[in-house]
This record gives C-alpha cells, structure tokens and sequence, in this order.
C-alpha cells in the first residue's frame, strides 16, 4: 500500500504538494472513482488515472555505483557529502543503500529503493559473499592467511569470523572474500594479525561484479539479468 500523493509524485513530474492540489481539483481516479484525498493508501496495482489518462505504477530501481573515497555511505548527513549525492535521479531520497562501505573504501556499491531485495543482499542470515582487494602495510605471512581462512576472534566479538577466502596477489596485496558483514570487519581481521589495511576497494557482491567501465563517482542501473543476481 502506498499513499495516493506519494504514489503521484513516484510516477509522475508532480512533486507531493502538486499532486495534493490536483487531487483536491478532483482530477484523479483511482479504480474508476474519483479519488480526492491524498493520504487514501492505494495498493500498487491500482489502476490510477490523472486527468483520464493511466498513471503506471512505479518500478523499483537498481544501481551499482564506483564509491570514490571520501563519500559516506548514507542517505543524509549534516557535514559529509553522501553516496545519494552523487546522483542525479528523480526521487533520490527514496532510493537506499544495499551493504555499507566505510569512507575511506572505494568500489561497489549497490543502491536501490526495493526493500526485499536489499534484504537477500544484506540479512546476515544470507552469508552474502564480498570480495575486496586489499593494500596491507605490511606483508601477509602463511600463517596470518591460514588463521584468515580458518576465521579469527575479532575484539568484542564473541564468536570467530567466517572463514574467508584469500588470494595472494603479491607481498602486500591480496584479495579477500568473507561471507559476513560486520562492522568495519576488513580492516578488523587485519588488525587482529597486527596488520593494517591502507587500501581496501570492494570489487564484488555475490555474482555482481563491478563494471570496470565505470569511473569513481558514476553509476549506471542494473541490468535485468544481474537484478535477478539476488
């Protein structure tokens, strides 16, 4: 269910205070009555007609976004530029985040306005995998990827990490699958080997890949068959 105003200003030009007013002229049906009020909840197949002609209900919406650094993964904040800054759609403040990067971390992320979907991304309960390539300060030894790999006791936790998956790129780069999304965990694993992660860039989510074409701070929207991803 969807209030009548809101549902007009999704799906057309109007913004919440021109729908009103339209509404108020008795130039809206909705189900062939004529509907004046705009707080009445609508179901979203509702057949609904402004000025007789139909009103298509809104779709939701898919992006991936190329997080630069120094962008906040929040829909609003007082002081910080956000990743909803970044774009340049109608309705941006319905749109929300899918799995949270820290400021400092680059690389995908992914921006919708369907709640259940989001959901698949990011319940724990999933094990949704992440996979990061990681700049460390210092070299990675075979034992500090062995512990990785078999999950490790992170400070105020009370359980060990998942295991992950590491692959070496060289002394001081790898990257790094986890199936788990605590807070800032990446940069807590390290620290818990006494390393320290200097770059972190998020390439994946799941079986969705970050498209390379895309330079930091663009986005483009999901094609069909990578929606149906999650």
């Amino acid at each position: 269910m969807l209030r009548l105003d809101r549902y007009l200003s999704n799906t057309t030009s109007l913004t919440r205070s021109q729908a009103r007013q339209v509404l108020r002229g008795g130039r809206v049906t909705v189900d062939g009555e004529t509907v004046k009020q705009g707080a009445t909840q609508i179901p979203l197949d509702a057949r609904v007609t402004l000025d007789g002609v139909p009103v298509a209900p809104p779709l939701p919406r898919y992006y991936m976004l190329n997080k630069p650094p120094g962008v906040v993964c929040a829909t609003r904040d007082p002081s910080q530029r956000t990743v909803l800054d970044l774009f340049d759609v109608a309705g941006r403040s319905r749109l929300h985040i899918a799995g949270r990067l820290d400021i400092d971390t680059t690389g995908l992320v992914l921006i919708t306005d369907d709640g259940q979907w989001s959901h698949r991304i990011t319940a724990p309960s999933k094990h949704c995998r992440k996979c990061y390539l990681v700049t460390l300060a210092e070299p990675l030894g075979a034992e500090q990827a062995s512990r990785l790999a078999a999950g490790l006791m992170l400070r105020g936790e009370s359980r060990p990490t998942r295991p992950a998956s590491v692959e070496r790129l060289s002394a001081n780069k790898l990257r790094l699958t986890i199936s788990e999304g605590r807070y800032h965990q990446v940069k807590r694993m390290f620290a818990a080997l006494g390393n320290r992660v200097v770059e972190l860039h998020r390439e994946s989510i799941g079986d969705l890949h970050l498209d390379q074409s895309l330079e930091p701070g663009t986005y483009r929207p999901l094609l069909p068959q990578e929606i149906a991803l999650f």
